[in-house]
């Protein structure tokens, strides 16, 4: 591994001053995971809105833009699994640097480029830097934030893709606005890279690593938590190898695989909406592309809310346990589907749409927040990585291509009927999760009562 990717002990922190700086640095770790993985989506959605242009300009087909972004989706799916794998080994805060600088460089690449194949093979080398992202966010607050806060500061830290990728378009328009429209591909390519960054530069400073890295040790040392954990991290910097982490931690590991097939169906539902909804609400409802605007923002918006919301309720009334109000939401996003499906006014279509956001992005952060909890601190990033890797590659897929080709042989009920499905398979996982935790939790209990 590159010298600056690495993880190395920082300088030991006098006992004394352990809990001093280890409650200052936690924040900046928020803030830094916060702004970093914000300015990665800034650099991912920027390709779609500047889909248009492509077209008018340089010739590119609708086939074209469906087959970059399809292919990049899979790219960015098995770059997150192997990058996030790597994180475990890392200092996070310079891996999640390295792979923001090097998708900005891309980007700015792209502000640069006529030819078809050019521009796919960038976005597909954008892929694989976007797949630096996730790993080493979920490895810093899984070694910073214990269990009992944990909800909360994983969900403030959730919302930061909605924020980023929310940024997109005012970024886009108001460099469009400054710089005149002849300038689009810089508007949409080459400000955002700027912007990226400049908060690489940001994170690199007030940014922070593992405990390890700081000189501190372990969470679960630092604040006498071992016996609130369900797993407990003892050491961080363990003499195993990226592969002997996840052989060991999450191959063997059932939980894991199940939360892992959370996140398969809570994709296919997220992205069969996404994908096909404003073709669905313009050929089968008589929307505007106004009104189908207005539905589609509401579904991805709708999601900051709720996403909070959610992490102080598993902290407060749920003591932890994510699956019970993931099972609660998923019941909501059937119900909604339903709605969605059958309503005949722009009112309630948009009401059903907005439910379906609002409610499923619930299960998928939960599941991301459980995942974590499964498993030490140093395997956090593997485990996200196989969650990364089934997410994108299975449940996108089954989302976008398996969602399309129901639709176009047996109707758009086919395609429903696939949604619904989701909703089923991803309540029973939800069920066999919690099963688990319970398990974790009693064994916990009868090993601290023995002792």
């Amino acid at each position: 591994m590159i010298s600056f990717l690495a993880s190395k002990q920082g300088k030991p922190v006098p006992e004394a001053e352990v809990h001093d700086r280890y409650n200052r640095l936690r924040w900046q770790a928020l803030f830094g995971i916060f702004i970093g993985y914000a300015a990665y989506y800034i650099l991912r959605n920027n390709f779609l809105l500047s889909s248009p242009d492509l077209i008018r300009d340089f010739g590119f087909t609708k086939q074209d833009i469906g087959f970059v972004s399809g292919t990049m989706l899979i790219i960015y799916g098995v770059s997150k699994g192997l990058m996030s794998a790597l994180a475990d080994k890392s200092n996070p805060k310079h891996f999640m640097i390295f792979g923001l600088v090097m998708s900005a460089l891309v980007n700015l690449m792209m502000g640069f480029t006529t030819a078809f194949w050019i521009f796919f093979l960038l976005c597909m080398l954008n892929g694989i830097f976007q797949g630096m992202g996730a790993g080493p966010a979920y490895v810093v607050l899984a070694s910073w934030f214990p269990r009992k806060t944990r909800g909360i500061t994983t969900a403030v830290f959730n919302i930061s893709h909605n924020v980023g990728g929310g940024l997109v378009a005012p970024i886009a328009g108001g460099a469009v606005a400054w710089l005149g429209e002849t300038h689009w591909q810089s508007a949409h390519f080459v400000v955002p890279a700027a912007i990226a960054a400049v908060v690489a530069a940001i994170v690199y400073f007030a940014g922070v690593g593992r405990t390890y890295n700081e000189g501190l040790p372990p969470m679960n040392e630092i604040l006498c938590n071992s016996h609130e954990e369900l797993i407990a991290t003892k050491e961080e910097n363990v003499d195993l190898t990226t592969w002997q982490i996840f052989k060991q931690y999450i191959l063997k590991d059932i939980n894991v695989w199940f939360v892992s097939f959370i996140d398969v169906f809570t994709y296919m539902i997220r992205f069969g909406v996404l994908t096909w909804l404003p073709l669905y609400l313009l050929e089968t409802k008589g929307f505007s592309k106004k009104d189908m605007h207005l539905a589609f923002a509401i579904f991805e918006w709708a999601a900051i809310p709720s996403t909070l919301l959610a992490g102080w309720i598993t902290d407060t009334y749920f003591k932890g346990k994510r699956m019970p109000l993931s099972i609660i939401t998923l019941v909501g996003v059937g119900a909604s589907i339903f709605l969605y499906r059958n309503g005949t006014s722009l009112s309630t279509v948009t009401i059903g749409a907005g439910l379906v956001g609002c409610l499923i992005y619930v299960p998928m952060f939960l599941s991301s927040l459980q995942t974590i909890e499964l498993v030490p601190s140093f395997a956090a990033g593997s485990a996200t990585g196989l969650r990364g890797l089934l997410s994108y590659v299975l449940g996108s897929a089954g989302g976008t291509a398996l969602f399309g080709i129901l639709a176009d042989r047996f109707g758009w009920d086919a395609g429903f009927y696939l949604l619904l499905f989701a909703v089923v398979g991803c309540i029973f996982c939800c069920a066999m999760v919690h099963r688990g935790v319970l398990r974790l939790e009693a064994q916990k209990a009868a090993g601290t009562a023995s002792q």
